[in-house]
C-alpha cells in the first residue's frame, strides 16, 4: 500500500515523459506515448514473402525470412528515436521498441519455429564506449514478446570496424565480412536463430552474421530490425 502510495506521489511531481513529444506518459505506456508509437511509418511486410528487406539476402545468403516493422528516413520520428536510442543511453526505449517488435513478429508464421535470439554484437571497444548494444535490448524485448531465450555470447565482433554510416553495399560488406566470429564451432541444440539489429540499409552485417551460423552451425536464421533503410 506504501509503495503505491509513494508510486502515485512520485508520479504527480515528476511524471515520466514520451520521449519523443514530451507529454506525459498514462500508466499502460512506456518510454514512448500511443500517438507517437502510431505514428511511426509500418512497412506491413510480415507476410511479404517478396518484400525488399527480403529480397537484399537473395543470392547471397540462404536465411528463412527477413522483416522490418518500419521505414526510416532522415529528419523523422523513427530517427529522432533511434538517435537516442545508440547516444542518449535510452536503452528502456530499445526494449519497449523490441517488444512491440516481437509482437509483430508473432502475426508470421516464418517465425514461429525460431528457437534462439541473437542480437547483432558490437566490438567490445564500442559497446564499452557506448555503455550497451542498442540491438541487444531490441532483442531482450523481442525475447519478452515471443517467449524465446536470448544468447549474447555465440556470436561475438572481433573487428573494431569502421562506421558504415556513408559506406555503399560493396564497401560495407568488404567492411563487416571478417568481422565476426563464433565461440564454438560445435553444432548447436537450436535449429532456428532469429538475428536482430536496429536498422537494415544495405544488410551486409546480416549477411554476415547469417553466413557463419549457417555455414559453420548448419543453422536456420531469420532476420528482423526495427526499421528498414532503402539504399
Amino acid at each position: 500500500m506504501f509503495v503505491k502510495v509513494f508510486s502515485d506521489l512520485y508520479g504527480t511531481f515528476f511524471p515520466r515523459k514520451c520521449v519523443n513529444c514530451g507529454k506525459n506518459l498514462d500508466k499502460t505506456e512506456q518510454e514512448i506515448c500511443k500517438n507517437c508509437l502510431n505514428r511511426l511509418p509500418e512497412t506491413k511486410f510480415i507476410n511479404n514473402h517478396e518484400n525488399p528487406v527480403f529480397q537484399k539476402f537473395w543470392g547471397r545468403v540462404n536465411i528463412e525470412f527477413a522483416f522490418s516493422m518500419y521505414y526510416f528516413s532522415k529528419q523523422s520520428v523513427l530517427q529522432y528515436l533511434l538517435h537516442h536510442i545508440k547516444y542518449k543511453g535510452r536503452k528502456e526505449l530499445a526494449y519497449v521498441l523490441g517488444k512491440s517488435l516481437g509482437q509483430e513478429l508473432k502475426k508470421s508464421a516464418r517465425f514461429k519455429d525460431c528457437d534462439l535470439i541473437i542480437p547483432v554484437p558490437l566490438h567490445p571497444e564500442k559497446e564499452k564506449k557506448r555503455g550497451y548494444n542498442q540491438s541487444e535490448w531490441i532483442a531482450k524485448g523481442v525475447s519478452e514478446s515471443l517467449n524465446i531465450p536470448e544468447n549474447t555470447v555465440l556470436l561475438q565482433r572481433h573487428v573494431n570496424s569502421k562506421s558504415q554510416t556513408r559506406k555503399n553495399r560493396k564497401e560495407r560488406w568488404e567492411n563487416v565480412r571478417s568481422a565476426f566470429s563464433l565461440k564454438t564451432n560445435k553444432k548447436a541444440d537450436y535449429k532456428h536463430v532469429l538475428l536482430i539489429d536496429d536498422v537494415i540499409t544495405t544488410g551486409a552485417t546480416l549477411e554476415a552474421c547469417s553466413a557463419l551460423l549457417i555455414n559453420e552451425l548448419n543453422l536456420k536464421v531469420s532476420v528482423a530490425s526495427l526499421a528498414y533503410a532503402s539504399d
